[in-house]
């Protein structure tokens, strides 16, 4: 894994807003890892895949964001939920001729050790229903807003596929009923 500077030492020289730090932070550690992560822990995920399937993918992204969440502790930060987010209420849509390329938005609002919500951070996530195959890096990019109704209402502002998509757990339960009748 590619060595970055600490995000505590580049919050303080920056003079920037602090939600876009972060994400320009995140996006770096992206970059420099998202394909190396994935091909050194390829075996593992490639176990989980035939088991469980799509749940693969965040296993891929619980090791792709750990350093993230060393760092942001450090920097006396706390993702809420969890980064990359709430799968429940997260939002997909793609390729649906053959779902080999599918996109995923989830978000965290991060959060001081006060309790001070600096905004939030969004997480793009790539991958094909087919295979365990990850098409392109993830993307993050941040927001200032914290409530999650206006979250929800700036992604549909800037994603007229976002704003179209159903929210996860609503697609889950569609599945389930459709399945059990």
């Amino acid at each position: 894994m590619s060595a970055m500077k600490p995000l505590p030492q580049i919050l303080a020289e920056s003079e920037g807003n602090r939600i876009d730090v972060i994400a320009q932070y995140i996006n770096e550690h992206i970059t420099k890892n998202w394909q190396a992560i994935f091909e050194e822990k390829y075996s593992q995920l490639m176990d989980a895949y035939k088991k469980v399937g799509d749940p693969a993918y965040g296993t891929y992204l619980n090791f792709l964001f750990l350093p993230i969440h060393e760092q942001l502790k450090e920097s006396g930060l706390k993702p809420l939920p969890r980064l990359p987010g709430d799968l429940n209420i997260s939002r997909e849509w793609g390729n649906t001729n053959d779902f080999t390329d599918q996109e995923r938005w989830m978000w965290s609002v991060i959060e001081e050790e006060n309790g001070v919500e600096l905004g939030t951070i969004v997480t793009k996530v790539y991958h094909d229903h087919t295979q365990l195959r990850v098409p392109r890096p993830p993307e993050v990019f941040a927001l200032t807003e914290t409530d999650q109704a206006d979250i929800v209402a700036a992604l549909s502002q800037r994603s007229a596929a976002f704003r179209d998509a159903r929210e996860f757990r609503i697609e889950a339960e569609e599945y389930m009923k459709n399945r059990d009748a």
